[in-house]
């Protein structure tokens, strides 16, 4: 599922127009982008929970040449499901 196809069905579950989902998906995306961003987390009941995790600096490889290459740390995006949707999986 793309988010055409998402905007199409949220439209039709609450009966609103696809212009209306696609701003009610962008402003959740945004939601969650800023909130992630300022180092919180965003918690569903029920479905899950999006937060940020660190990986540590590594040594990695070139796959084309086989030298040794240094990856920086950086943050991640995660996402965790809830007990309710992982059962339902």
């Amino acid at each position: 599922m793309n988010k055409a196809d998402l905007i199409n069905k949220i439209a039709d579950d609450t009966g609103i127009t696809k212009t209306q989902a696609n701003a009610a998906l962008d402003s959740f995306t945004e939601a969650v982008t800023r909130t992630l961003k300022a180092g919180g987390k965003v918690t569903l009941v029920g479905f899950g929970t999006f937060l940020i995790s660190k990986r540590k600096a590594r040594k990695g490889r070139n796959p084309q040449t086989g030298a040794e290459i240094n990856i920086k740390a950086r943050k991640v995006a995660r996402f965790k499901a809830g007990k309710e949707l992982a059962a339902k999986l």
